[in-house]
């Protein structure tokens, strides 16, 4: 089967550093499905996982989270799915990825593609919707339907995949959202996606807010640089607010006062631990991405794919990896077939 893979973790100008190959095609057991992979998206966590290091693997890696595609095989465990299911997923950092034409993922964490989508819009989607609302409504303490009625949520990096989705499921909730942004295009893209205000997080924050009317926030999820407004974090949210993290800070962050004197809550997000750890309920993930689809479906959320940038192959994926890296992408950017 084809792949895109890596041997040597380089800069991504380096023609070496995503290649073409032919692999094995894999065999499906367990609570396996084996998918053909129609449309991947990427994620930071790719760029991050290929990022330079003097490590060199003995065989092929092939990097990739997100996809959408047709159930081929299934393993003799498997109960949710059948062949000729049309599947969308974010896949397992533990285990081989997406990016070939051939994949197994366990069906626990996979779900059901909106029927409304094509491949390449449903594979926009999985990663970020499952970090956004397993953050605001798992981690955190409010729940999907009403949660947000009568709150106020800071979504700092609100253009961005996580942000995108962040901001419409947080609205259906009920929540007032301030979303951040610093370029015209992204602020639009904000707008669009439904947040109520959007201000710049290249400047205070804390002025910003409080011209908006809002002396204190409720929430925030900090999807950008948690060193750079942890402090600011601190003095903007209300006693007893919650702050959701997915990114790792570069030093060690003061966790007292304010936080400490407001009974703030600190809530990370990593959207691979359920299938790393093998935690009971693995089948959760499955779960969110069955109600995104029904809610996309409904007309209730939309996608986040703003650009479709060619075929599944090395040539692309390398282009899409630079683009990500140069920190300016709105939404998802997609490849899709082969």
């Amino acid at each position: 089967m084809k792949a895109v893979a890596l041997t040597r973790y380089l800069p991504i100008d380096d023609p070496q550093s995503l290649v073409d190959v032919e692999l094995p095609a894999p065999t499906a057991g367990g609570h396996d499905l084996l998918v053909r992979v129609e449309a991947i998206s990427v994620n930071p966590v790719d760029t991050k996982v290929r990022s330079p290091k003097p490590q060199v693997e003995a065989q092929p890696r092939v990097l990739g989270f997100d996809a959408a595609g047709i159930v081929e095989a299934v393993g003799e465990d498997v109960t949710r799915f059948k062949v000729g299911d049309r599947v969308y997923y974010a896949g397992d950092i533990t285990r081989p990825g997406t990016n070939s034409e051939l994949h197994l993922v366990d069906e626990r964490i996979v779900g059901a593609a909106p029927a409304s989508l094509s491949a390449a819009q449903a594979a926009a989607l999985p990663l970020t919707a499952i970090t956004a609302w397993e953050l605001l409504f798992q981690r955190m303490p409010f729940d999907a339907d009403n949660g947000g009625r009568g709150k106020s949520l800071l979504i700092i990096a609100g253009a961005g995949g996580v942000g995108s989705i962040a901001i419409q499921i947080a609205k259906r909730a009920g929540f007032s959202v301030i979303a951040t942004a610093s370029r015209s295009e992204s602020v639009e893209w904000c707008r669009q996606m439904g947040a109520d205000h959007v201000i710049d997080h290249r400047q205070p924050l804390a002025p910003q807010l409080k011209a908006l009317g809002f002396e204190q926030i409720d929430a925030a999820l900090n999807l950008a640089d948690t060193d750079r407004y942890w402090e600011t974090l601190g003095e903007v949210l209300a006693p007893q607010g919650h702050v959701g993290l997915i990114v790792e800070p570069s030093g060690a962050l003061k966790i007292g006062d304010p936080y400490k004197a407001k009974c703030i809550g600190i809530h990370w997000e990593m959207m691979f631990s359920r299938p790393r750890f093998k935690t009971p309920d693995m089948v959760e993930q499955g779960k969110i991405l069955d109600r995104v689809a029904q809610l996309i479906d409904a007309g209730e959320l939309k996608g986040t794919h703003t650009e479709t940038l060619g075929k599944i192959d090395a040539a692309n994926m390398r282009e899409t990896h630079r683009r990500l890296e140069s920190g300016t992408t709105i939404g998802k950017l997609v490849l899709a077939g082969w």
